[in-house]
């Protein structure tokens, strides 16, 4: 089982914790994690893009000259592609971009992207994570002294006093252990969790 430090929010170590090779420690599939950023990225495009064809275009009812004998090229329409104003070719119109992948994969990837931060240092385990009031100074010292610049920050349960604290701090973002995803994961470089979250992950994906 891997074994991490664990830390307070002053950044001091106060133990070990042992995390779940099930969760933790599971091999690293590049392959899953990409399919599954890809699906989200995909399921958050609205898809609502549209152009008109040369069919939905006003005006060019008729032909705009005779066939032969003008010494012009033959046109059928002046809402024809090539003409300005014209109608656009293979238009693109309003779709759903979003399709999904079965949830072992899910879970597969989200544990590969889970192993990839303890197999990079790049986890720290917190004993808890509490605020009496929103404090972002707060939040900040302590990202500074865990060396943390672009980090994602983990906890048991949504806190609106966490939340408030970290929504203003550039490359900074906080989620419930309800949220976690392959993509916010690799998206920062740290991953800041608390235990009480790191249980909780460890309860549900073992």
């Amino acid at each position: 089982m891997p074994k991490v430090d664990l830390y307070n929010m002053n950044a001091e170590k106060v133990g070990e914790i042992e995390l779940s090779d099930a969760v933790f420690g599971v091999e690293i599939n590049p392959y899953v994690m990409h399919q599954v950023v890809k699906m989200q990225l995909a399921n958050k495009r609205q898809g609502t893009q549209s152009a008109l064809t040369r069919a939905e275009v006003s005006g060019g009812g008729i032909k705009p000259w005779r066939q032969k004998g003008t010494g012009r090229a033959r046109q059928g329409s002046i809402r024809a592609p090539q003409w300005t104003h014209g109608g656009v070719v293979f238009a693109p119109k309003p779709r759903d971009y979003s399709f999904t992948v079965p949830k072992k994969v899910k879970r597969l990837a989200l544990k590969s992207a889970l192993s990839s931060k303890v197999a990079d240092n790049n986890i720290i385990v917190l004993d808890e994570l509490k605020l009496d009031a929103p404090k972002t100074k707060t939040i900040v010292e302590m990202l500074k002294k865990f060396d943390a610049k672009k980090t994602l920050i983990v906890v048991k349960e949504s806190d609106e006093v966490i939340y408030k604290s970290v929504r203003n701090i550039e490359n900074a973002h906080v989620i419930p252990v309800n949220n976690i995803n392959v993509y916010d994961l690799l998206k920062y470089e740290k991953l800041i969790i608390t235990k009480d979250a790191a249980s909780k992950v460890e309860e549900v994906y073992a």
